[in-house]
């Protein structure tokens, strides 16, 4: 099939709200959160702002949407098994979907509500804690705990005001400004960052099994 004839194919193909949301999505990931208007979001979909309002009430329930479909692509955890592992892998399922959408993580956790996914994803972890003998108090704590890691940290790798390949020579010339005399622990540290030996570099994973292990610690003390 010709291209245009695919092109046309898709354009009548009738909207919905997943079609919708899905395309907010994809205009997010290609031009930034703050591209995302209902003018723009109907050019990519090839219909008339007004139409989409037959599928999304306002911007903030796309915004919701969007959100909720961010945080679908998280994998839930299982009660069947490991509660330690479980929530690991779970909790870096997320991480990696945050990096893939780099403007979710402020997004999702500015939603005033929880979409279906979300309360899914809290309630799956919320369960496995419980299951695994915390306390309600202390699956509070630890989900903020976990939440906390996972959103921040994801936040702070995107953050970065130079690319990770460039960590190495970044922290060499950055070395250079710091007194030793003055500041001899932060020189040292940057010294190793700038030796690019593997020795220093951002790990998810390192927080993740301190935060773990932390509540491993406090469920047996309870």
């Amino acid at each position: 099939m010709p291209r245009h004839s695919a092109t046309a194919k898709a354009a009548r193909r009738p909207l919905d709200r997943q079609r919708v949301v899905r395309a907010a999505v994809d205009l997010a990931d290609e031009q930034g959160i703050d591209a995302l208007t209902m003018r723009r979001l109907a050019q990519a979909l090839g219909v008339e702002a007004m139409s989409l309002y037959n599928h999304v009430s306002s911007k903030e329930d796309l915004l919701e949407g969007v959100a909720d479909l961010v945080t679908s692509e998280f994998e839930l955890p299982s009660f069947d098994a490991d509660w330690k592992e479980t929530l690991r892998q779970s909790a870096s399922s997320a991480h990696e979907a945050l990096l893939r959408h780099p403007w979710a993580s402020s997004l999702i956790e500015s939603r005033p509500s929880m979409g279906p996914a979300r309360m899914r994803y809290v309630n799956a972890i919320l369960g496995v804690l419980r299951e695994a003998g915390f306390s309600l108090p202390q699956a509070a704590q630890a989900i903020m705990a976990l939440d906390s890691h996972t959103y921040g940290f994801a936040l702070q790798e995107l953050s970065w005001a130079f690319d990770p390949a460039d960590a190495a020579t970044v922290a060499a010339t950055f070395a250079q400004a710091i007194p030793r005399a003055e500041h001899p622990y932060l020189r040292e540290l940057v010294e190793l960052a700038a030796k690019a030996d593997g020795q220093l570099s951002l790990d998810f994973s390192f927080g993740l099994d301190l935060i773990l292990d932390g509540l491993e610690r406090a469920r047996h003390q309870a």
